[in-house]
């Protein structure tokens, strides 16, 4: 019986992490369309997710007290943006839940973040996506249609994200 519960639990923890792109917070699903939105980043840019057809577009979703998402930023940076920054066939935006324009600068500023960084303060972007989880990634093709979620940090998981988007950019 013990054998038999120890299995169980293995089953089940391999199919919570394999089915996190598919959890009762993600609104959507992959090969759904991405929900347009119009944002304004920390250093006065605008960011439009139906101007990024085309492209294959990153946005994630952090707060600063998020320990994961602390943990996934610098990851973020070096491995993603320092690689992809000045290709045109991607599009990077990070979005601060819950968060002011004046926050996101301080976290940036102190953290030395290169990336474009915008504010959501009242969820208004996330709640297109999500009803909770952080940090949270959502790949979109070129198509405009989500092609990978992720929920939480772990290097393995990243480790997707980075194939994916090798594999898709300059495709």
């Amino acid at each position: 019986m013990k054998t038999f519960f120890l299995i169980f639990l293995s089953i089940l923890s391999t199919s919570v992490i394999i089915s996190a792109q598919d959890d009762l917070s993600s609104l959507l699903k992959t090969g759904d369309t991405a929900p347009a939105f119009v944002c304004k980043t920390i250093d006065g840019k605008e960011f439009d997710l139906s101007k990024a057809k085309g492209k294959i577009v990153m946005i994630n979703f952090f707060a600063t007290w998020c320990g994961p998402c602390n943990q996934e930023l610098p990851v973020l940076q070096d491995n993603i943006w320092k690689k992809y920054m000045n290709n045109p066939g991607f599009a990077l935006i990070i979005l601060g839940r819950e968060h002011s324009e004046q926050e996101v600068k301080e976290f940036v500023s102190k953290h030395k973040f290169i990336m474009p960084f915008a504010p959501d303060p009242g969820r208004e972007i996330f709640k297109l996506y999500a009803s909770q989880n952080i940090p949270r990634n959502v790949i979109v093709g070129k198509d405009g249609k989500i092609i990978f979620q992720s929920i939480g940090f772990t290097r393995e998981e990243f480790s997707k994200i980075e194939k994916l988007l090798a594999e898709n950019i300059n495709k």
